[in-house]
């Protein structure tokens, strides 16, 4: 019997439109690549357009989504938690998407083993927040989402560089600047509990800017391109806006990204990149 691959896997937990049957299956297909019952082929097949999804959350525009205030009610702390657990459903699909996508033998196991790394963790980040929703009497799906997170992705789905350049160290490098301070608001207001899982997605993430600089800057060596240079170039081509401050310096520089890369010039946004991709 022919050894399953790694890059069909991926497609078949994007296909998937159950949110928790997709995280389980993101930590059954991590083990089964550790384990090494996985190959690694390039996939055989198109991949879908969109990943799979529940009927709900309804998705709308950004600006028609709840506001995430947190004050000592539940429910702006409820609208945050909401909304972050839907970016972490779309890290997860993000993560597969990237290894099915960009699944050429030509790149080294150890990028596999790192996105493997990622979408496993995503998976647990959205099972954290989806507990924490339960305990606080709320359900992922019960209030609208946006969509932007997966227009990042078709706007880079012909270029694996063009893919690290906006993800990781734009959206996520985002939710390192401003999740010390939702996790601050948290606990200002006695939520420990929804404060811990913010601090467990904080640490995980300061791994996953990592790991998407040290690829871009392996690609970036490949090509013969200067990394700096280049991930500006792609930010201007691929994402809707630009970069602002304030950044954490502290984090951003532990991923990796020290501050030469991101700041010498201004940056004005267009739209709010959201609070962590």
């Amino acid at each position: 019997m022919e050894m399953p691959g790694l890059a069909e896997a991926a497609a078949g937990i994007l296909a998937n439109p159950d949110p928790w049957e997709k995280a389980a299956l993101s930590a059954r297909t991590a083990q089964a690549w550790a384990k090494g019952e996985l190959h690694e082929q390039a996939l055989s097949q198109p991949l879908p357009g969109r990943p799979g999804r529940p009927e709900a959350p309804v998705l709308k525009p950004p600006r028609e989504v709840p506001r995430r205030r947190i004050g000592p009610g539940e429910r702006g702390r409820i609208a945050l938690l909401h909304a972050l657990t839907h970016i972490e459903l779309n890290a997860i699909d993000l993560a597969w998407d990237l290894l099915a996508r960009f699944s050429s033998p030509a790149l080294p196991r150890a990028f596999r083993d790192d996105w493997v790394r990622v979408a496993a963790e995503e998976a647990q980040h959205f099972l954290l927040l989806s507990e924490r929703l339960g305990e606080l009497g709320a359900a992922y799906g019960d209030l609208p989402a946006h969509d932007g997170l997966w227009e990042a992705a078709e706007a880079t789905a012909s270029d694996l560089l063009a893919r690290l350049a906006v993800v990781p160290l734009v959206l996520e490098a985002r939710g390192l600047d401003v999740t010390p301070g939702m996790i601050e608001r948290l606990k200002a207001v006695d939520d420990t509990g929804s404060a811990d899982i913010l601090g467990r997605i904080y640490s995980d993430e300061i791994g996953h800017v990592a790991i998407g600089k040290r690829w871009f800057d392996f690609i970036c060596a490949q090509r013969g391109l200067v990394p700096e240079e280049t991930w500006r170039a792609l930010v201007a081509t691929h994402f809707k806006g630009a970069i602002k401050p304030p950044f954490n310096e502290a984090a951003r520089r532990q991923a990796g990204m020290e501050a030469g890369f991101y700041a010498p010039k201004t940056w004005t946004c267009t739209h709010d990149p959201g609070p962590v991709r």
